[in-house]
């Protein structure tokens, strides 16, 4: 577990929330509710309406940890440093900000990496980057990674109670890099497991509140996505739930495992 990380434990997931107006609104309503850090990226097409949403919420720009990504196989052929830097700029121009708190690389695919975390390393000491991350990157691209530039700051990867990524929980862990889980309900998936329901019937909560719990337990970020009020506060209520152990023992014990995001460039897992 990273216990001095600058990622807040609970963000607001973007992914799919592609109608300007609404996406606006939930950044918007999210941020006043008390949420601090908005995950997006440059291949969800909604860039824009998240830094209008942050513009429009009565929040300080710097109080809001705001992350985006790079880099995605379906956008990109070859990287190169020119195309790097265009590509970090022109998520800084949709989001209309002088820079950002996290930027992830979305994919490790076939970059040259070394080439990649050099770039974005320069451009985080050229002040365009608070930090650099990466994004459903396993061991072995971590430690590339990390190789050329030792100061990444978050792993962000598909993670929840079908799919708990013990071992690569515990080398971020062992390399002090924090991590972020996406899809955190398991594509809305948590409801149909038992041992979430049962906990959250101990708890009188909903199953979506036990599972960002149970997370916060693992030491790990969240970024659910919640477009409706009602869901970004229930998201956020998961905050005020303590689990016991006997409560985190019965999620761990869950047999079943699912991958729901493996796309044909991901890496072999």
């Amino acid at each position: 577990m990273v216990t001095d990380s600058p990622v807040p434990r609970l963000g607001l997931g973007t992914w799919q929330n592609t109608d300007f107006d609404q996406c606006r609104e939930s950044v918007r309503t999210a941020l006043e509710l008390g949420y601090r850090h908005v995950d997006t990226a440059e291949l969800y097409d909604n860039e824009r309406p998240v830094g209008a949403g942050i513009a429009a919420a009565d929040i300080p720009r710097a109080s809001v940890y705001l992350a985006t990504k790079i880099l995605h196989p379906r956008r990109t052929d070859d990287a190169t440093r020119a195309s790097i830097r265009a590509a970090v700029e022109g998520c800084l121009d949709r989001l209309d900000v002088d820079a950002v708190d996290l930027m992830y690389v979305h994919w490790p695919a076939d970059y040259d990496l070394e080439l990649v975390h050099g770039t974005l390393a320069a451009l985080r000491d050229d002040g365009l980057l608070g930090g650099v991350g990466v994004s459903n990157y396993e061991p072995r691209h971590l430690e590339t990674a990390l190789n050329v530039d030792p100061d990444i700051v978050a792993n962000q990867v598909e993670l929840h109670p079908l799919l708990p990524q013990v071992e690569l929980r515990k080398r971020c862990a062992d390399r002090g890099v924090d991590v972020v889980a996406y899809a955190p309900l398991a594509h809305e998936s948590v409801f149909d497991i038992p041992e979430l329901e049962t906990v959250a019937e101990r708890h009188g909560v909903s199953v979506p509140r036990v599972t960002l719990a149970w997370l916060r337990e693992k030491g790990v970020a969240a970024v659910p996505k919640a477009t409706s009020e009602e869901h970004l506060r229930d998201n956020m209520a998961a905050r005020e739930i303590e689990l016991s152990d006997g409560d985190v023992a019965t999620i761990d014990g869950i047999e079943r495992t699912e991958r729901f995001f493996d796309p044909d460039y991901a890496p072999e897992w």
